[in-house]
C-alpha cells in the first residue's frame, strides 16, 4: 500500500458505522446455520394482473388463489408486489467463525409464483437488488443467484430507515453504476386514521416463500416473527406512505422515451419489523426449490 506522509493522519481514519439494530439472537441456538438480524420495511404495491404478467417471466404461473385465500377482499384483477427495504445486521455462521459486515438492500419482489409447476407451492421472484457498495460478499452472493445487482449508496447508511421530524421514516438507495434508485417515506398508521389492509401473517407468508432470481437455485431462508425482537416495544409497526423508484423490472412497462423516468406509488401500506433469519441446510430437494423442468437446482442462503 502506498504511503502519503505529507497527508494528515485523519485521512486514514476509518468511519465507524453505528446501527440501532439488536444483536443476533439465533447464533448460539443455531451455530451450524447462517443467522442474522433483518430489519426491514415491507410494503405492498397492488398492480394489475395484466402488468404483473408483462413483468413476470411467462414460464412462472401466478397463483391468484393462494393470495386470495389470505386476502379475500384484495381487489379483483390485481396482484400484490412487495418492496423490501432492509438492513442486514450481525450476520454470522457461528460454527465456522464466519461473520459478514452489515449491509443494506432493496428490491421489488413478486410472490405467489408457481416455480415448481405443481399448481399450489408459492415461490417469490426477486430479480434485482440495490446492495451496499461497501459489502463485496453481499454483492457477489446475490449475483451468484442470477440477481441483477447494483452497488448502491444508502440514506441512512447503517440503519433500516431514519426518522423525520414529522414522525415518518425515510429510506433511499441510489445506484452507483446507473440512475436507478428506490425511495420510501412511510408514516406509522398510529399517527393517521389509516387502517392497514394487510395483516402481519400476509407478510410472514411472503417472506418465508423460497426466493429465486433466474431459477438456477433458490434461497429458502426462514424468517422468524415470534422472537423477543418483534414483541412488546419492538412489535411490528404498520405504516402507510409513498414509494418512488427507477428500478428493474418496472422500467419494462415504460416506452423507450420514458425508461429514464421514475415511478411513484402513493397510499402504500406496509409494516416495519425486525426478524432474525435462519438458513436451511443447502439441498437440491425438488419439493423445496422447484423441479428440474422449472430450473430449480438447489437451495441455500444467499447472504441477503
Amino acid at each position: 500500500m502506498p504511503r502519503f506522509p505529507s497527508l494528515p493522519p485523519l485521512i486514514f481514519t476509518k468511519r465507524v458505522c453505528t446501527t440501532h439494530d439488536h444483536a443476533n439472537p439465533l447464533a448460539e441456538l443455531f451455530p451450524n446455520n447462517a443467522t442474522g438480524v433483518l430489519n426491514a420495511t415491507l410494503a405492498i404495491i397492488p398492480i394489475s394482473l395484466e402488468a404483473a404478467r408483462r413483468l413476470i417471466p411467462p414460464q412462472y404461473g401466478i397463483l391468484e388463489r393462494a393470495y386470495r385465500s389470505l386476502l379475500p377482499d384484495f381487489p379483483e384483477g390485481m396482484y400484490p408486489v412487495m418492496v423490501q427495504a432492509a438492513h442486514d445486521h450481525d450476520v454470522q455462521f457461528r460454527a465456522y467463525g464466519i461473520t459478514i459486515d452489515d449491509f443494506s438492500r432493496v428490491g421489488f419482489e413478486f410472490p405467489f409464483l408457481d416455480l415448481a409447476g405443481d399448481g399450489y407451492s408459492s415461490y417469490r421472484w426477486a430479480p434485482a437488488q440495490l446492495i451496499s457498495a461497501t459489502n463485496d460478499i453481499a454483492l457477489e452472493g446475490s449475483r451468484a443467484y442470477g440477481t441483477l445487482v447494483s452497488p448502491a449508496a444508502y440514506d441512512p447508511p447503517c440503519d433500516a430507515y431514519r426518522r423525520l421530524p414529522s414522525g415518518a421514516s425515510y429510506f433511499r438507495a441510489s445506484s452507483l453504476t446507473s440512475r436507478d434508485f428506490v425511495e420510501l417515506e412511510m408514516t406509522p398508521t398510529s399517527l393517521t386514521t389509516a387502517i392497514n389492509p394487510f395483516p402481519l401473517d400476509f407478510f410472514r407468508n411472503i417472506t418465508n416463500q423460497p426466493t429465486f432470481a433466474n431459477a438456477t437455485s433458490c434461497d429458502n431462508m426462514i424468517r422468524l416473527f415470534n422472537t423477543s425482537m418483534s414483541v412488546g416495544e419492538y412489535a411490528p409497526v404498520t405504516v402507510k406512505g409513498r414509494v418512488r423508484a427507477r428500478a428493474f423490472p418496472f422500467r419494462l412497462l415504460r416506452s423507450s422515451a420514458e425508461k429514464e423516468e421514475a415511478t411513484e406509488w402513493t397510499g402504500v401500506y406496509g409494516v416495519q419489523v425486525a426478524t432474525p433469519p435462519r438458513s436451511s441446510i443447502p439441498t437440491d430437494d425438488a419439493r423445496v426449490c422447484g423441479d428440474r423442468r422449472a430450473g430449480g437446482l438447489g437451495c441455500a442462503w444467499e447472504g441477503r
